[in-house]
């Protein structure tokens, strides 16, 4: 191979790889992506989702006791329109008790789970929830 096709290949490689790992593919952001604009599909397994979501959310899933989620609701997020479940639970303290209830929001896009979020006062005002049992089953 002569120097100049050398020298050729090592400035494309950059911009291969570039090409590789700069886009997302199918899975916009809450904020970014073509797809995230659209209308959204409702998520059919949301609760195994949300599920997956807060076992990575949490530092201790063991232990979660009152917990209630409520079903997926088209509400917006970042000006867009996105399907939310809310939840809530109590979790057991690093000292083993149990103080106060906490309020969660997982949210949906293109029909799986993106995301928890811990701000959800305008996300779950008048949500109705249901137990949610495989919560509180949860282990590390």
């Amino acid at each position: 191979m002569g120097r100049l096709a050398k020298r050729a290949a090592i400035l494309m490689l950059p911009l291969a790889l570039a090409a590789c790992f700069g886009s997302d593919g199918d899975r916009p952001s809450l904020m970014g992506g073509g797809q995230a604009g659209g209308p959204q599909p409702f998520p059919d397994n949301f609760r195994s989702d949300t599920l997956a979501l807060m076992r990575a959310y949490l530092n201790n899933p063991v232990g979660l006791r009152e917990a209630s989620m409520a079903d997926p609701v088209l509400r917006e997020v970042g000006g867009r329109q996105f399907y939310v479940s809310c939840l809530h639970f109590t979790p057991r303290e690093s000292d083993g008790s149990y103080k106060g209830m906490r309020e969660r929001a997982a949210i949906f896009v293109n029909g799986r789970g993106d995301r928890i979020v811990d701000r959800t006062n305008e996300l779950c005002a008048g949500a109705v929830y249901a137990p949610f049992p495989e919560l509180e089953k949860m282990t590390r």
